[in-house]
Formats: structure tokens, sequence, C-alpha cells
């Protein structure tokens, strides 16, 4: 049996209920097998790849809060530090219902390999609740994430761990969560990102994530001798991402016709009207209802269907596995051009490979939504210099780490006889750094 296949078999056995992380695991071991067995021996006496996918520390904690009706509530916490070789634990914290172990595992071993593409010195570590902030009153959330800080402040550090935003997880709820960490450490430091812009967040973070994967989407269309300009344009998702990601493809040239909640759907033939979405969305956080509501050109579909929408382009930014085999099929036959991934896997294995064999141009989250995670990093370089850079500064940095991050992708997957394959390429490129880091600071 190949090494691959053992660890394979071993996390299989030791995670046999984590549905989301075993398919995280599978597929990034399974595309660095050409890598793995060119030094086989050596990784298996090192136990690199045992390593590589068994989390450095798990934190996991309840949170008891109290409700407007003066109700006790508990809840279950998180924060998985997976890899520390290439820098302190780096990735968001996710409030929803959804949220398990498994869950919030992979995005922990997503965050190591997409940490490592931005260049930047950030590890990979994600954490979250089930607690769902939608229908709550400010006062609730804020006991909620007061009691969440309570705990999880004794593990983080702006050396050590920055947590930033997530799904549930915006500005209001960094907000609260700083307050409460400052507050029991007495300390001002930039231990979150994400950040109001009035206590040391960074302009363009909002934007970053969505921006980012229009960067290099662009970047990868160019490489194929076209652009985004004129092109139709799918975006799943409501949230931060979808929003920032239709409103760059719109100042890029391309029309965007779709968007999603967790209800439904909205087609609109004259393209997403960004700024009424955002009221939506972010000021009166309603349903897209409301958005077809203010605009006669929309369309409201229940359920899902953003995929069965003719594109070029296709973007998923709203959870994981929203975009199965038949999705894939139904863009297929519409003549899809390129995939880019803005939330984390939100492709099923299944797809992602019929999208690759039927000639479609796919770009892995860990790669393209990297936008956010890079621009944290920034945030934290400007906290650490007490420095706050102007927009178009972070901006064009970002751009840069995006355009760096598909030439890099590129040129591993050409360097291993994958030309075009840009998830092997995003995995084999993120591994070479954090594996070099790990072998160089020894068996700790």
């Amino acid at each position: 049996m190949s090494y691959v296949d053992e660890v394979l078999a071993r996390v299989q056995k030791q995670n046999a209920d984590q549905p989301e992380f075993l398919q995280a695991v599978k597929e990034v071991l399974e595309s660095l097998r050409v890598v793995i067995e060119a030094d086989e021996e050596k990784y298996r006496k090192e136990a690199l790849l045992e390593r590589l996918t068994t989390p450095e520390r798990q934190i996991l904690f309840r949170v008891p809060w109290v409700d407007d009706k003066g109700q006790v509530q508990v809840n279950n916490a998180y924060r998985i530090q997976f890899n520390s070789a290439i820098g302190p634990y780096k990735g968001g914290l996710r409030f929803h219902p959804s949220v398990n172990l498994s869950i919030i595992k992979f995005l922990g071993f997503e965050q190591v390999f997409k940490n490592s593409l931005t260049g930047l010195p950030i590890g990979g570590g994600k954490g979250g609740s089930d607690f769902d902030p939608k229908g709550k009153s400010d006062r609730e959330v804020m006991a909620f994430c007061q009691a969440f800080m309570t705990e999880l402040y004794k593990y983080i550090g702006k050396d050590e761990d920055v947590p930033a935003g997530d799904i549930g997880v915006g500005g209001r709820e960094i907000g609260f969560l700083y307050g409460q960490y400052k507050k029991i450490t007495g300390l001002y430091e930039g231990v979150l990102t994400g950040k109001g812009l009035t206590y040391g967040g960074s302009l363009a973070r909002t934007e970053a994530t969505g921006y980012g994967l229009l960067y290099i989407t662009n970047a990868l269309l160019k490489d194929h001798g076209t652009s985004l300009e004129g092109k139709t344009v799918v975006v799943s998702g409501a949230g931060n991402v979808a929003t920032y990601a239709i409103q760059k493809a719109q100042q890029l040239g391309a029309k965007v016709v779709t968007c999603s909640d967790s209800n439904g759907w909205i087609y609109d033939p004259d393209g997403i009207d960004v700024a009424l979405l955002k009221e939506v969305k972010e000021v009166k956080r309603a349903r897209l209802t409301e958005y077809k509501a203010a605009r006669p050109s929309a369309e409201y579909h229940e359920g899902k269907g953003v995929w069965t929408v003719k594109c070029d382009v296709a973007l998923p930014c709203a959870t994981q596995n929203e975009l199965g085999l038949d999705d894939a099929k139904a863009l297929v036959a519409n003549g899809v051009m390129a995939v880019c991934e803005g939330a984390n896997m939100p492709t099923t294995l299944e797809a992602t490979q019929y999208l690759q064999d039927n000639g479609v141009l796919f770009i892995c989250g860990k790669a393209s939504n990297a936008g956010g995670v890079a621009t944290s990093a920034l945030e934290m370089s400007q906290n650490s210099e007490r420095l706050h850079w102007t927009f178009e500064e972070v901006d064009s940095k970002l751009q840069g780490i995006m355009e760096n991050i598909y030439k890099n992708i590129s040129e591993a997957a050409k360097k291993y006889g994958m030309e075009g394959n840009y998830v092997a390429g995003a995995n084999i490129a993120g591994f070479l750094k954090v594996v070099n880091a790990m072998e160089a600071q020894g068996i700790v």
C-alpha cells in the first residue's frame, strides 16, 4: 500500500464521523501523490502526512449565555489550531447552526494551504460555534460573543492565533469579540482581524475575499487569451464574499445575473444591483424576496437553481458542497468556461472531476478565496506597525498577491506534469512551503 493510501485509511478510521474533513483530506492527498511518491520513504519515516492531517491542538468548549427572555442558552464552540509551521494560526470564526467538529477541521485543514499560498507568514486554524446570529437581537449577539471570548481568549494572541470573521461573523460580532478580549486581557493588540476602521481595521478588508476572487479569475482568463470583459457571470450567495465578487466582476466589465440565500435565488437579466443587494442584506438583514420587490426586472425562485442559468463564468460563494454533480452537468451543458470558488470547498469532488474532465477551467477555494486571509495578514502588519494604509495601497497589494497565487499554482501544476490542473497546483504549491518549514523545525 502506498504511503498516501496508508494515511487516507488512517484518517478515515480516526475520523469516520467527519465527512467534510475526510473530503478535504482526500482531495488534497490525492493530488499530492506525485510529490509524495517521489520521496515516499523519507515522508513515511518522518510521519509527515500524519502530522499534516492531525491538528496541533483542538479546543472544544461550551458557551452559556442569557437570551432576551432571561433563558440560559448553551452552544458548542470550537477552535482548531491546525498548523503553525509558517506562522501564527490564522483563520476565521463561523457562527452557524451547521457548525460541528468536522466542518471546523475541514476549514482549518484547508486554511493551512490557503495561507501558505498567500506567501505571507501565517499558519492555519479555524473556529466557530453552532450559534445562529439570525433573528437575534444585538444584545443577544453581544451576550453570546462575550461569553464565547471569555473562554477563547486563553488560547489566542497577536503572535499565537489571530481569528477573523466567516459566515455569521461580521463587523458587529468582531467588535463585540474584540471588546471582550480587551476587557479581559487589558491588551490593545491585533488579536482579531476584520475589525472596524476606528479600532485597528484595514481598508479593503470587507471587500477582500470577493475582490481577490475576481483578480485571480481574471488572471486565469487572461492566461487563456480572454478576460472578464463582456462575460455573463453567475454567483451564489448574498453575503460578504458574493456581494463584493459581484461588485468587482461588474467593475471588470462582466454582467452578473444571479445571487442566492438559504431560502432562494434571484435571476436579474439586467445585472444584479449591488447597492440594492447591500441595502437588503447588510442594512435590513432581510431575504432576497425584498430585492425582487424593489427590482421589477428580477425573478425570485425558491430553493436552488443558480447553476441552471447559462453563463460563461460561475462563482460559488455560499457554502461547502453547494455545487454537485448535476449542477456541474448543467453548467457544462450551458457552455461554462470557468468555475472559481469563492466559498470554502463549495464544489463536491465528483462535480470538480466532471468540470475538469470536460475542459472547464477550475480554481479551488484554497487559492481563489485566499484574498480575505491575505488582507487579514495585511491588517496584522498594519496593527504591528501602528500604521493605516490607504484603500488603494491595500487593494494593490491584494491584486498582486492573487495574481502571484495564480502564477504559482499554474507553474506547480506544469512542473509535476499536470498543466491546467489548478487544484493539484494549489495543493502542491501550498504543501511544499509548509512541509519545508515543518522539516526544518524538527519533530514538533
